[in-house]
């Protein structure tokens, strides 16, 4: 379902570079657009409300736990050691990507969006253990199996199942004979084992519980008892509808598995803000206190959802909106303690995102929900990013409350805004501490700003703001005149601009591609770009594409971070810029792009049940550096590309008005 997503953004996009022209007076916002969280319209309200029901890995502490909402109900799965003294433990949180020596290592299986069914594996001091969640009706049906238990040779683990309520919600849980029982605002809930409780009482479990040996498959069911051979039967239903729904095209099959698993385990309820949110990752939730909301990571992820869930990509979407500093811009991050990035953006796919999901699902509620705050945030990059009448990356350490990790109004502040943290091209950029500006002329923000300005201004269009339209227009052909000026002829490529030293910046990275999203480049130079650099293995191109920086760059040879390795969402921007030219090369460029990113994301993805922040680009396995987290989300659109070849999309996208 996501084609219609990423594909319609680059219709609306100006056919050529235009002269740079005076642009006209900013009409007045809203007040409610000035900065502060808007209120949650009608129809968003009754999307949260659809999305808070029913039971699901909700708990952000734990992939083990089910929560039954709007009652927040959890019944959670533990594991206990029961090897040697030494190693005697408990195991009452479970994550996926843990990567300290003893913890649990986790290989994720199927997660559908609802939560009708979830499974995964679980490794710990040796011993392995599946453990699968379904939904039967309104009941929860959970089985715990050793994988790897022989008696011969290990001593067997325990489950423990705990049942307690979260978040402070009312309610009172206790052990009754065979069962334990939860009473909540809406009632009476039975939770039942599958057999006879173990009465293991040397744990750190603090609210009632069952155990039971894992020498054999053990569960728990809801509403009534239920057998094993129950459990295993209501189990083998739900995974069934699971592979059913992605069969529809065969070819896409594991892509569209991957999507659903991604998103169905890194989606949460954040209860502070009460709503249901896809953040990157458990792991770092947890690591910024609770919950952490990225801005581009979101927009990506409002994308994803989108293939197989309408709620929850609009609930991406608006709640990274909801994160808007009262300056007037979606942060870099926004995370537990209503701690905002106050310094700092990240790159604006905003409106290109909304746009696709209005084209996708045609709900216009959604543009009149987002477009004051798309639009002010726009503005705010004229306001406080413009150089010379280029774009840059900046940081502004004036703005109060300041940042918790200390370093705005400085240069790795400014480069966190750009998303790519360590990138080479930034690595002999000026900052100057006056204007808050990294001195350089940037041909990625450059060409992702103007997408945005005109998909917001097709938005305008829809709600007849026509000043705004207008205004949004003129805004994008300003700087599409401005970024066709960093076209250097004797390298064929947009390159940056040094602004402190007035030269020209040799170094290649995939955003001196994006002059395609916005149309600024040429027929005729996107074929130069694509041949002598995009097409050659020298630079990017190869069986593991697109590296973060050229190959030929000494760089390179770090893959660390940005520095050479690949990640999702620039092949994914460069991909969509694309998608806007029909020359043979080009057409070529985008096809392969899109396999060959899908076969590398397929090699983790079978192996391990792998989705990578950024992969390696020089050998298969993506799991030689630490700081890349094998689950997070946004690596699923190295995947997405091909799934939008095989559905067709092109021919539909350039139908389009």
């Amino acid at each position: 379902m996501l084609r219609a997503i990423r594909t319609t953004l680059l219709i609306v996009l100006p056919l050529a570079v235009v002269h740079a022209q005076t642009i006209p007076p900013q009409p007045s916002l809203p007040d409610a657009a000035a900065g502060a969280p808007a209120p949650r319209s009608a129809e968003y309200a009754k999307l949260q409300a659809r999305l808070q029901h029913g039971w699901n890995t909700w708990d952000t502490t734990t992939i083990a736990g089910e929560v039954l909402l709007p009652e927040a109900l959890e019944v959670s799965v533990g594991l206990k050691s029961n090897r040697s003294q030494a190693d005697d433990a408990t195991l009452s949180r479970i994550l996926i990507g843990q990567e300290v020596s003893g913890d649990e290592q986790v290989k994720p299986g199927p997660h559908s969006y609802d939560g009708s069914y979830s499974s995964f594996d679980v490794t710990w001091f040796g011993t392995t253990v599946n453990i699968q969640a379904a939904h039967a009706g309104d009941d929860l049906v959970m089985l715990v199996s050793p994988v790897n238990y022989s008696p011969k040779t290990t001593v067997a683990m325990s489950a423990l199942f705990s049942v307690g309520f979260l978040w402070n919600r009312p309610g009172r849980v206790e052990r009754i004979q065979d069962r334990i029982v939860a009473s909540g605002p809406r009632g009476n809930i039975d939770i039942y084992p599958t057999g006879k409780d173990a009465h293991d009482v040397y744990n750190d479990l603090k609210t009632p519980y069952f155990s039971a040996s894992l020498t054999e498959p053990v569960g728990i069911s809801t509403g009534r008892p239920r057998s094993v051979g129950e459990i295993k039967a209501i189990l083998g239903k739900q995974h069934a509808n699971f592979d059913e729904s992605h069969q529809k095209n065969p070819q896409v099959a594991p892509l569209l598995e991957a999507v659903e698993t991604a998103i169905g385990w890194d989606t949460i309820y954040e209860p502070h803000g009460e709503r249901v949110v896809s953040t990157v990752s458990r792991s770092w939730n947890l690591s910024f206190g609770g919950y952490v909301l990225f801005d581009w990571d979101t927009f990506f992820a409002a994308t994803l959802a989108a293939v197989g869930s309408r709620d929850l990509a609009y609930a991406n979407a608006l709640e990274i909106l909801n994160e808007m500093t009262p300056v007037g811009f979606v942060p870099n991050y926004g995370r537990a303690g209503n701690w905002r990035s106050f310094d700092r953006s990240e790159p604006p796919v905003g409106a290109i995102t909304v746009l696709g999901l209005y084209r996708q699902f045609h709900d216009r509620w959604l543009l009149e929900d987002s477009f004051d705050r798309l639009l002010r945030w726009n503005r705010w990059w004229t306001e406080h990013r413009d150089m010379q009448g280029y774009m840059v990356w900046g940081s502004d350490d004036e703005n109060q409350p300041s940042n918790p990790e200390g370093l705005g109004g400085t240069l790795q502040a400014a480069k966190w805004e750009s998303g790519v943290d360590n990138g080479p091209v930034f690595d002999d950029a000026f900052f100057n501490t006056q204007t808050h500006e990294m001195e350089l002329a940037d041909t990625g923000l450059m060409g992702m700003y103007i997408a945005d300005a005109d998909a917001l201004a097709e938005i305008a269009g829809v709600l007849g703001r026509k000043d705004d339209a207008a205004w949004l227009r003129a805004s994008a052909q300003k700087y599409s005149a401005r970024l066709a000026t960093l076209w250097d002829a004797n390298a064929h490529i947009f390159l940056d601009k040094d602004l402190h030293t007035g030269k020209i910046d040799s170094r290649l990275a995939p955003t001196s591609f994006y002059p395609m999203l916005s149309k600024t480049a040429t027929p005729e130079q996107v074929d130069e770009m694509l041949g002598r650099h995009l097409l050659n293995p020298d630079e990017f191109w190869g069986d593991r594409v697109l590296p973060s920086i050229a190959r030929n760059d000494p760089a390179f040879k770090d893959q660390d971070y940005w520095r050479g390795r690949i990640w999702g969402p620039m092949n994914y921007l460069v991909y969509l810029g694309l998608r806007n030219y029909s020359t043979p090369t080009a057409v070529r460029a985008r096809k392969e792009l899109a396999q060959k990113s899908l076969d590398l994301f397929l090699i983790e993805w079978k192996a391990k049940g792998h989705i990578h922040e950024n992969y390696s680009a020089t050998q298969d396995d993506s799991d030689t550096v630490r700081n890349s987290d094998p689950f997070y989300h946004w690596g699923a659109l190295m995947g997405l590309m091909e799934y939008m070849e095989l559905s067709g999309q092109q021919s539909r996208a350039v139908s389009e008005p």
